[in-house]
């Protein structure tokens, strides 16, 4: 999933093709007190340096969170660690580094399906003390960003920025109050309208067998009330509404509304033809908008519209993306940091991310300040932030990777009919319970 850029349209391309609490007055850390240096000796006047590494940044948001940091906590030095961009190889940098117990970093972002492995192996640090003690309201949170940093019952992470599946449609051949709401509807309109104003297609979406495919199953999924693993890590997709959600989701990919070889379509091939005008619709991240506006590219320019996911019988369910923010267990310097993270992940912090990143905030306050508005004006879209609102998160579990490549095969078989839902659903119990027990 994607995401970055430089004003407005640029902005959302990048925020989704690279898939961002108050800080109040100065705590001990922030005056150094208790603080320990690199001999183990506390020091009230020396300033503590703290490492804060990320994927890269082509914006200068990080820079400015920085500095608009250090000014209101002049005893705290941050020094910014690139990773690699590629989100595989960050991941595994990490892993690298943190199975040796290093403290050579001490604040990290990870995507939001890393978490809970992170948690397990002991690599992060619990922030549920951290939280307490300042007070944050977690309530004043997207919720279904929050969630994806809980793990067993603790908070792991802080949400930084959200990325979410949205229903982007034709707005020249759909008017606003034809919008599908439903996936029945979605299915009845798509066909109606297929062939009209030069289109192929009625629909696009993203089902080939990879990541892509476990956002678009669950969201079919959640929509229908199902989940595949619970909050308490319980295996529970072998259930009436998991099932439900399943065959509408193969209902839609084995109708005559999606391209025939829709099972080879990822994120490029889907917006491809968007843009060329092929579908009055189509299921993508946030920067469809941006890509769908783009003069070079499209041939669709001003006459595109967004809205949620339609809704199944329990409302619209869109799969979360973004990134998240925690601490290295090993930091040497744990309330420093959690002054930086709470700072970052904060009000002011997400402002700075969203002005000067284009990065969609998970404080939902922040879509009606006046300055976040003027840097992207895309974020006052209704259809926008009423499908961020509907994120949820994919299964919160260890061993995320094992968990989706079983989602992927198991649904991948069902599109095709080799397998029903049912044989799908109970195939995917047997086969994640045992790779959760291992």
């Amino acid at each position: 999933m994607v995401k970055k850029t430089l004003k407005t349209s640029a902005v959302l391309l990048a925020l989704t093709m690279g898939l961002a609490a108050c800080s109040g007055g100065q705590s001990e850390s922030q005056t150094g007190q208790d603080s320990k240096n690199e001999e183990g000796k506390t020091s009230q006047s020396e300033k503590v340096k703290i490492v804060y590494a990320r994927g890269q940044d082509s914006t200068k948001a990080t820079e400015k969170i920085i500095e608009a940091f250090e000014k209101t906590h002049p005893n705290i030095d941050v020094e910014f660690r690139e990773m690699p961009a590629d989100t595989g190889k960050q991941h595994d940098a990490y892993v690298t580094m943190l199975n040796a117990q290093s403290s050579e970093i001490d604040v990290m972002d990870l995507d939001v399906i890393w978490p809970a492995e992170f948690a397990q192996a002991g690599y992060t640090l619990p922030l549920d003390r951290f939280i307490e003690k300042d007070g944050i309201d977690l309530s004043k949170y997207n919720q279904g960003a929050l969630a994806a940093g809980n793990f067993n019952g603790k908070q792991w992470a802080m949400p930084k920025f959200i990325d979410t599946g949205m229903l982007f449609y034709r707005t020249d051949l759909v008017p606003e109050e034809k919008v599908p709401k439903t996936w029945d509807e979605l299915l009845k309109t798509a066909k109606e309208l297929k062939g009209k104003g030069g289109t192929k297609f009625g629909y696009l979406m993203q089902a080939k067998q990879y990541e892509g495919l476990v956002c678009n199953a669950v969201e079919f999924i959640a929509s229908y009330g199902g989940k595949i693993v619970d909050e308490n890590g319980n295996v529970v997709v072998n259930s009436p509404e998991a099932i439900k959600g399943l065959k509408k989701m193969v209902e839609i990919v084995q109708s005559d509304v999606v391209p025939s070889n829709v099972t080879t379509f990822m994120e490029p091939e889907s917006h491809t033809a968007f843009i060329e005008g092929q579908s009055p619709f189509i299921r993508n991240w946030p920067y469809q908008y941006a890509l769908a506006n783009d003069k070079e590219q499209s041939k669709i320019v001003g006459k595109v519209g967004v809205a949620p996911l339609p809704a199944g019988d329990k409302g619209s369910a869109a799969a979360l993306g973004g990134w998240m923010t925690a601490i290295n267990k090993y930091s040497k310097h744990p309330k420093e940091a959690w002054e930086f993270v709470k700072f970052m992940t904060g009000p002011e912090g997400q402002k700075i991310s969203a002005i000067y990143g284009g990065l969609a905030p998970t404080l939902p306050e922040l879509f009606k300040d006046p300055d976040v508005l003027k840097a992207n004006p895309f974020f006052a879209e209704e259809g926008f932030v009423n499908a961020l609102n509907a994120a949820v998160p994919r299964p919160v579990v260890p061993n995320y990777p094992e968990i989706s490549e079983i989602i992927q095969i198991n649904v991948s078989k069902a599109l095709a009919g080799e397998l029903t839902v049912e044989q799908a659903v109970a195939n995917m119990e047997k086969e994640m319970k045992a790779a959760l027990n291992k």
